[in-house]
């Protein structure tokens, strides 16, 4: 199938319209062989050695990514940690990082822990303030500028195309997770971006059922080499069935999104009326601080995540996540299971998350029954 041809939607639903040649079947094989046979005078002319670097049943999964997200190459690993964390290990000892204050917790203690202890200096910065990253990044020594748009879990919208330039002028690469914004919504390469890292087991994959990561790239050149070789030099691979169930899990990835866009708009203009809650954090509410730049970079929708903060504070917070039935309360994203968070208590001590925030990750359910779910654990939590 001709990339060129079709809508990046149809790319998906048929994974490139990838046929088996042998039997014409439909959908892609499992590949389970760890190990591939030399020629007679010794070399690999299949193009394939050993399958903790490469494995058929990778391509599939990396070239569809590859074409939604308009790269040139995509790479998969075990974990979107295992995927983000190689962007900084591609990095030398002494390099400057400017790095978004919110953003995915783990990868933020990575950062303030393993990545200063082995040399990096990292700094933090409101990334949704250019003026914040022009005044951060040190042109010669910055080698990467990291962002999250949206950035979990306040949604917070960075300008993807302003900060690409500013870290392109300092001689920086500019990453950025867009693993709420998924291509469906915004395609960082096409503003600038280098590097695209998802946690794949989110919406990409979209179904709760496995851990996976994934990088996409403008270019192949030296720091995309060393990406593929840090992959597999610390051999954090997929498991070839975990390959195969995150294609499965792109074929839908474009309704998926359509769907919790579209709840999820309906669910915070409703509880931005709400008596019970003092404040929605969603890019597609008007007055939300980065809906301007979300209008103009995310096209199709303002994403599957938002944020209410309940009147009543922390403990009211976690009483209302006590009470809902349909909603569950478990820390994840992107799944067609509709998830609730108190996510200051899972982010500890230091988290610049707001004690009265809860998180939500709207799924396919019916959006009327999401409301009155939420809104009778409202009301049962004021009440107790």
């Amino acid at each position: 199938m001709s990339k060129k041809t079709f809508a990046p939607a149809s790319l998906a639903a048929q994974a490139m319209g990838w046929v088996d040649p042998a039997t014409r079947a439909v959908v892609p094989p499992i590949h389970m062989a760890s190990t591939y046979l030399r020629d007679e005078d010794n070399a690999y002319r299949s193009g394939r050695v050993y399958a903790r670097a490469d494995n058929p049943t990778f391509d599939h999964a990396e070239t569809t990514l590859a074409a939604l997200e308009g790269g040139v190459k995509a790479l998969i690993f075990s974990s979107g940690m295992s995927a983000a964390t190689a962007c900084f290990l591609a990095l030398a000892p002494g390099d400057h990082v400017v790095a978004s204050k919110v953003m995915y917790w783990a990868l933020r203690n990575w950062l303030l822990t393993f990545a200063t202890q082995w040399g990096l200096e990292v700094e933090f910065v409101d990334a949704d303030r250019n003026d914040a990253v022009a005044a951060a990044v040190k042109p010669g020594k910055t080698k990467l500028v990291w962002i999250e748009s949206p950035a979990n879990p306040t949604w917070c919208v960075a300008d993807i195309a302003a900060i690409a330039a500013i870290a392109h002028k300092a001689g920086a690469l500019l990453g950025v997770d867009s693993t709420v914004a998924t291509p469906v919504l915004t395609r960082p390469i096409e503003h600038g971006a280098d590097i695209v890292m998802h946690s794949a087991t989110k919406y990409l994959n979209g179904h709760s059922d496995l851990i996976a990561g994934a990088l996409v790239g403008a270019r192949e050149d030296a720091y995309w080499a060393k990406l593929r070789t840090i992959r597999a030099q610390l051999g954090t691979v997929m498991g070839q069935h975990e390959a195969w169930l995150l294609l499965r899990g792109m074929r839908t990835l474009f309704p998926r999104v359509a769907w919790a866009c579209r709840s999820a708009q309906s669910l915070a203009e409703r509880f931005a009326a709400h008596p019970m809650v003092s404040e929605v954090l969603y890019p597609g509410l008007p007055g939300f601080a980065g809906h301007a730049t979300a209008a103009r970079q995310m096209k199709g929708g303002f994403g599957g995540m938002l944020s209410v903060r309940v009147k009543g504070g922390e403990r009211a917070a976690i009483a209302t996540a006590a009470r809902v039935e349909l909603w569950k309360r478990a820390t994840s994203l992107g799944g067609v299971e509709s998830l609730i968070e108190h996510r200051a208590s899972i982010e500890g001590p230091g988290t610049p998350c707001p004690p009265d925030l809860l998180r939500l990750s709207v799924g396919v359910e019916d959006a009327n029954d999401l409301f009155d779910d939420l809104d009778q654990a409202l009301k049962r939590a004021h009440n107790a």
